[in-house]
């Protein structure tokens, strides 16, 4: 007998042994699968029914995922406040340690187009893309208050021709990948309500996801520090070009000089390095609007574990990260400005924030897909 029909003869021999026994442990699974042998329900069932408290289930395993061009900035402490000389004698910058929680944060300032997706959604009635799967009600808005002045490209500045990027850069391809501008705080805060509706009514998890809002000011300037406990700029260094003489940032960096950055007005949001969170722009460009009311004194104010100031009666909100038409000092991560939140410029933008959930100080972010139902 060769090795082939030894093999063969002896795979037959064991089939026969082990045949009744498989099929034995085959067919109590299926029994106890379908309720048989008194093995009914998960063990928590089980428990729940003999009296024990094991919590509603079915609601683990959520995990909050990150959305579509967001950066994940993990939790730290830092020094808010004054990173170097205050040249304006403000008083308005004085240190302070505190820490931040997780958060996520746009990469970019918000485009042209995608504030445009926000308008035509509310223009056609459409909020929600498929069947809404959020609990929350559709918000409300009117198409006229939602409105970019384009004209600001005119207004903002005394004998200026602003006339062809008030006729283009808004609704022209050209500009779409630019950042928005004309745009209030009341207007961005609107933005944010319609972002958070639009991702949670379109998803088919069964637990929303936390909303989208303006980023709090201690957020905005640790975000803008890029992991660093101090640091001047985003980029880190005191000094505003890189080893190769290339300005880091878009800014106006001498009277009457708009163009040694590259950009005689706003750039693409993704123009320049990134800092060390990956988040881009957040130096020059466009200011940005966040949540907190202005207050020169709100450093002294605010508690050490994620400040922010509130003060509804308060219409100045911050504005941070200084622009294309601003000197250096207002790029610095702790200049503080602030502008009326109806003011409309052609100098203010912003980014969107939202809160994260999970475990403190163990951020595992792995993709941007929701959990299923």
């Amino acid at each position: 007998m060769n090795v082939v029909n030894l093999m063969s003869f002896m795979f037959k021999k064991m089939n026969r042994r082990f045949f009744p026994l498989i099929s034995g442990l085959l067919i109590m699974t299926l029994l106890q699968g379908c309720g048989l042998f008194g093995n009914k329900g998960t063990s928590s069932e089980k428990l729940n029914r003999r009296g024990e408290v094991t919590g509603v289930p079915k609601r683990s395993g959520w995990q909050q995922a990150l959305p579509f061009e967001m950066a994940p900035v993990k939790a730290g402490t830092f020094w808010i406040g004054q990173a170097d000389e205050d040249i304006a004698l403000s008083m308005a910058s004085m240190n302070k340690q505190v820490t931040i929680s997780e958060f996520f944060m746009d990469k970019y300032e918000v485009s042209n187009n995608k504030y445009r997706q926000f308008l035509d959604a509310v223009r056609m009635g459409e909020l929600a893309l498929g069947t809404p799967t959020t609990q929350a009600e559709a918000p409300d808005f009117v198409l006229e208050e939602l409105l970019p002045d384009t004209t600001v490209w005119s207004t903002s500045f005394t004998h200026h021709y602003g006339d062809p990027l008030m006729e283009y850069y808004f609704d022209h391809p050209a500009f779409d990948d630019y950042p928005v501008v004309g745009i209030s705080w009341d207007q961005a805060k609107k933005f944010c309500e319609w972002k958070s509706y639009h991702m949670n009514a379109n998803d088919e998890s069964e637990f929303d996801m936390p909303k989208f809002r303006l980023p709090f000011e201690a957020e905005w300037e640790y975000a803008a520090k890029g992991g660093k406990e101090i640091a001047k700029y985003p980029w880190g260094g005191p000094y505003l070009k890189n080893r190769r003489g290339c300005l880091m940032a878009n800014f106006k960096p001498g009277r009457g000089n708009y163009i040694d950055d590259g950009f005689a007005y706003t750039a693409p949001v993704d123009a320049f390095a990134p800092n060390g969170f990956g988040l881009y722009n957040m130096a020059g460009n466009v200011s940005e609007w966040v949540e907190d009311a202005y207050n020169p004194a709100a450093n002294a104010l605010i508690w050490d574990m994620n400040p922010t100031f509130k003060d509804t009666t308060e219409t100045r909100k911050v504005v941070r990260g200084g622009s294309w038409k601003d000197v250096a000092h207002f790029l610095e991560t702790s200049a503080r400005n602030y502008e009326y939140q109806y003011v409309q410029t052609a100098h203010i933008g912003f980014r969107t924030a939202m809160t994260y959930i999970g475990r403190s100080g163990s951020m595992e972010v792995k993709s941007n897909k929701r959990s299923r139902r």
